[in-house]
């Protein structure tokens, strides 16, 4: 049995699950799923490569090795270094290894793809650990984001990518009656790949936001070079360690993915990216960035950033929702393309069951639930995690100077067993709505405005000019009004911004599921793709079709 009979099974039902987007997932994200000592496994591996190199990746050709992560738990350096390789040693490999990887069979590219998410799947514990000491994500967001739901976005990568690229008949006998005689031609189509892939990583999501771009690429037919963050490379390094293992396995060219590690202070992403060899590129990071690889003469798909507004208009359970827009805040100290940070609220105040809740009730009602989740022993720490980048922390410290109406103060809260993380809880700010210079920028991490607004027109109105200009991955509503609600959804889809109504309790704006939610629209201008469409893989190839007399 070859690994596409093996994981055939398995492809249908994804590929069921792209038609229905009902609930699916073949990796459980609970811990308690997996090996009992799988966990403890993790923690002995981590403490082992800590202050080593990374040698399960082949040497650079220079010998020279590289790394600068550190610990938003520790606030040490985790002392990996990994491979040095030159951008000519990367590029050259590259495209020796796309030659041999566009030659392989859909069912062939599918089956070693899947295969690997298997092997990956053994190391989510490692990926887990290794999230947390690059990232700052909590031990359960680390597990769950870098884990199951990312290789949940991956293997919808590869169902896309089966469906589309299977769509039409690999060849054909064309008959055209003549009359006294038929015209017959036999002809073949072909999805011909574009060329070697550039997948540029972030700080803060370095598998989540990685996979769904290189695995697109490799389903179809492209090589792929990944770039991470200089500041999170260990978890996709055990990603692409896992994919070239099984490569060399099956007799395949490792360098099918490659790892182009840099620093800071000598960056490749550029000299990559503009490399006459490279063909498409996937980014996520800042806008300006993100426009710059869009002005490139390639193949883009890009996640930027945007600003993400929640519309509170009426509620039957105020609390409810407070709480529910105070954890999405502050998950992750709101470290996420699709955390909330503006709160627009009517003058006019929200409508409950129990009646009209005053604008300063409900700011209060906001206060209680960001204190109360914060100020938590177990929930706080848990849920804010630690802060990833200096610029983060000091955004926050830097707006805090400002002399604004703070609703809630960030505090240093203290993480029992990581005594020395970088924790910001997030800084809620009330400002005057007629002066929009910090609502109307994304300001990431944990920063929340709240913006008084003359009535819900006000309040729609202001959301959707600040996502048509600056783009948004989401917008929250909340409504008891079905008219409202309309409207709400109208003019947020005609922008291209997806909506989420009503959200209270285990349902969350920040959590995008696999073979359900797309994630990003690429319609507006938080970014050009979206994970994941059928442009996600048709963009990578060129259909060609021969024909023979």
């Amino acid at each position: 049995m070859n690994l596409f009979e093996k994981h055939q099974a398995l492809l249908t039902d994804a590929v069921a699950a792209l038609k229905s987007r009902t609930y699916f997932t073949p990796y459980p994200e609970n811990p308690k799923a997996y090996s009992e000592d799988a966990d403890a496994k993790a923690k002995a591996w981590i403490s082992s490569i800590m202050n080593n190199n990374y040698t399960a990746l082949p040497a650079a050709a220079s010998g020279k090795w590289i790394g600068e992560e550190v610990s938003p738990f520790l606030q040490l350096g985790i002392g990996v270094n990994y491979p040095d390789y030159s951008i000519d040693e990367l590029i050259s490999n590259g495209v020796g290894a796309h030659a041999s990887w566009s030659k392989q069979s859909l069912e062939t590219r599918v089956g070693i793809l899947i295969e690997s998410l298997e092997r990956i799947k053994q190391r989510f514990f490692d990926i887990a650990y290794a999230t947390m000491h690059t990232t700052g994500q909590s031990y359960m967001m680390s597990f769950q984001a870098s884990g199951p739901h990312a290789n949940d976005r991956a293997l919808e990568a590869i169902a896309m990518g089966y469906q589309e690229l299977s769509r039409y008949t690999n060849e054909t006998n064309w008959v055209k009656p003549m009359g006294k005689f038929d015209l017959t031609l036999k002809k073949n189509f072909k999805a011909m790949p574009k060329g070697l892939g550039l997948v540029i990583g972030c700080s803060t999501f370095p598998v989540w936001n990685t996979v769904p771009g290189l695995f697109a690429c490799l389903v179809s037919g492209s090589a792929c070079i990944v770039k991470p963050h200089a500041k999170a490379v260990l978890p996709i390094a055990i990603v692409v360690e896992e994919l070239q293992k099984l490569f060399a396995e099956v007799g395949l060219d490792r360098s099918i993915v490659q790892l182009a590690t840099d620093s800071q202070n000598e960056p490749k992403t550029k000299l990559l990216a503009e490399h006459a060899a490279v063909k498409q590129i996937d980014f996520t990071g800042n806008s300006s960035f993100g426009s710059y690889i869009e002005s490139l003469p390639k193949t883009t798909f890009t996640e930027k950033a945007g600003v993400n507004s929640i519309i509170l208009d009426s509620a039957n359970d105020l609390k409810a929702v407070c709480s529910n827009i105070a954890f999405s805040a502050s998950l992750y100290s709101g470290q996420m393309c699709t955390a909330p940070q503006n709160i627009f609220i009517s003058a006019d105040g929200v409508q409950t069951a129990e009646g009209v809740v005053s604008y300063a009730d409900a700011v209060t009602a906001l206060k209680d639930a960001f204190n109360g989740l914060i100020d938590h022993p177990k929930a706080g720490p848990g849920t804010l995690g630690a802060i990833q980048a200096d610029l983060t922390f000091n955004r926050v410290k830097e707006l805090a100077s400002k002399g604004l109406t703070e609703v809630v103060n960030s505090k240093n809260i203290r993480n029992e067993e990581f005594p020395d993380a970088r924790i910001a809880s997030p800084i809620v700010v009330e400002i005057n709505p007629n002066d929009p210079a910090l609502y109307r920028e994304e300001c990431f991490g944990p920063i929340v405005f709240i913006i008084k607004t003359n009535s819900f027109e006000d309040s729609l109105n202001r959301a959707v000019e600040l996502a048509s200009e600056k783009g948004a991955l989401t917008c929250g509503a909340y409504t008891t009004s079905l008219e409202r609600q309309t409207k709400i959804e109208d003019a947020m889809n005609a922008i291209y911004v997806p909506v989420s109504f009503n959200f209270t309790g285990a349902a969350f704006i920040n959590s995008h599921a696999a073979f359900s939610d797309f994630h990003l629209t690429g319609g507006n201008a938080a970014g050009n793709a979206s994970f994941t469409n059928a442009d996600f893989i048709n963009k990578r190839v060129v259909w060609v079709g021969n024909r023979y007399m």
